[in-house]
């Protein structure tokens, strides 16, 4: 008897305190949501104002449900322009004009087909109507879904073609116990169409948010991600161990390059929708972007590699780190500056100036370090430290090499978006500019030999 109320007592004891657990988990999970919120708006401030343009745009559609003058023209109908804005309304212009005119041609080529389809089935009289509108449906829904797999509409029109398929099939098949299709269908196209011009017209007048420049600046930013690790590689990889370890975190930045594919991808495919805007004109080259982020992600590869060997278990010697410093730390740091300010022009839209002698620099200290490696240094070094200064040495004469072919792209880019030329007094003003590389012309011993390293070792 005593022993089933020890049992007992235990297990409320064990339930009390899981209660406990489960309340101090809730309280602290309460108490961090102010936190991540503040977070998400200080990351982008654009955020809040997009909630704000949401909340209005839903407001002023939802009046047609408000006035009865307007619900009666449009009836229960009138929730299909609320459930327009909520589903086409989005963070960027480009990708809500995109939805909206997808949806809108969609809503009114499908309601023309559906009333069509109606009165075509209704020639052969009651008993085949349905049949004929079976087929009717079968033909369009396979037609559509087949022609989404094909890549350039997957990617532009897929959303179109899911909302043609869907209003298609609402209007044919309901139509069969409604007998005013007509009237249906023009109450629904009508409401699909104001509430797509609702959220166009919100996204694009308060504080439009354009997707053509967020690619833009994305583009810049990675550019200058790759020069900040370029700059401090060097001085990071000769640091003694008794040094004070530098900020390690800025050279981190580019790993977010790695994955950037997916979201140029869309922003590009958004902005292709934009309509002119600031610097960004008529068929602005929006697909360059795409080879200028493929680019920079190969450099990022490589940058990657070579983040590797500041961690590696192979320490160099002190005479090797003497032998070898000055030509590394050369090399990457006046490619780095190259970079940088191939990401100063493309932010500022500025056409790079005909010479850059951090290019010049960046090319001499890879001649120079190639020349080490032919030399007789390495005599008298471990061989595994002989590899390890020969992978560095290679992975920074690809990234040299990578890094003109992003100066070339970016120099097309220039060319066809017409960047504009700085004026004189604008280059004394800012020398850094002056220095900035329209095209990069490779050398021929880089070009050549940068794959192949000789290393004698005796």
């Amino acid at each position: 008897m005593e022993a089933n109320v020890v049992v007992e007592g235990g297990s409320s004891n064990s339930w009390l305190a899981l209660v406990k657990d489960s309340i101090v988990k809730i309280r602290s999970k309460v108490a961090e949501f102010p936190g991540k919120m503040k977070k998400v708006a200080e990351d982008d401030p654009r955020r809040i104002v997009h909630s704000f343009k949401v909340g209005l745009a839903i407001t002023l559609v939802s009046l047609f449900y408000y006035f009865d003058h307007l619900y009666v023209g449009f009836g229960s109908s009138a929730m299909w322009a609320v459930l327009t804005v909520i589903v086409v309304i989005e963070f960027s212009v480009g990708a809500t004009l995109g939805k909206g005119l997808n949806r809108g041609l969609a809503t009114f080529l499908a309601g023309t087909l559906g009333f069509g389809a109606h009165h075509l089935a209704n020639l052969p009289g009651r008993e085949l109507q349905p049949i004929l509108l079976g087929i009717f449906v079968f033909i369009l829904a396979a037609t559509v879904s087949f022609i989404r797999f094909f890549p350039r509409m997957k990617v532009r029109y897929d959303y179109g073609l899911l909302i043609f398929m869907l209003t298609f099939c609402l209007i044919s098949v309901s139509g069969y116990r409604d007998e005013e299709v007509l009237e249906m269908a023009h109450k629904r196209v009508s409401t699909i169409l104001i509430g797509g011009f609702t959220a166009i017209f919100v996204c694009i007048f308060i504080c439009p948010v354009w997707a053509g420049e967020d690619l833009h600046n994305l583009a810049a930013n990675n550019l200058e991600k790759l020069a900040s690790f370029l700059e401090g590689f060097g001085d990071e990889y000769f640091r003694k161990s008794s040094e004070p370890e530098s900020n390690k975190a800025s050279l981190q930045a580019y790993k977010s390059i790695l994955n950037s594919k997916q979201s140029e991808e869309s922003l590009v495919n958004f902005a292709r929708w934009e309509p002119p805007h600031g610097p960004f004109r008529f068929r602005h080259p929006w697909k360059q972007y795409l080879k200028i982020g493929s680019l920079t992600r190969q450099c990022a590869y490589r940058i990657e590699a070579l983040n590797g060997c500041l961690n590696s278990d192979v320490q160099a010697s002190p005479e090797t780190c003497r032998n070898f410093r000055e030509a590394f730390i050369k090399a990457s740091s006046e490619t780095g500056k190259a970079v940088k300010g191939l990401a100063s022009a493309m932010r500022k839209m500025t056409l790079p100036t005909g010479d850059c002698p951090q290019t010049a620099k960046s090319k001499n200290a890879a001649d120079n370090l190639k020349s080490l490696l032919r030399t007789g240094l390495c005599e008298g070094i471990d061989i595994v430290e002989i590899l390890e200064v020969a992978t560095v040495a290679s992975l920074l004469l690809d990234i040299l090499a990578c890094t003109e072919k992003i100066s070339e792209s970016i120099h097309e880019l220039a060319s066809l978006a017409h960047f504009k030329r700085l004026e004189p007094d604008e280059k004394d003003g800012n020398p850094d500019l002056d220095k900035q590389k329209q095209v990069w012309q490779s050398s021929n011993s880089i070009a050549s030999n940068h794959h192949h390293h000789i290393i004698t070792i005796e």
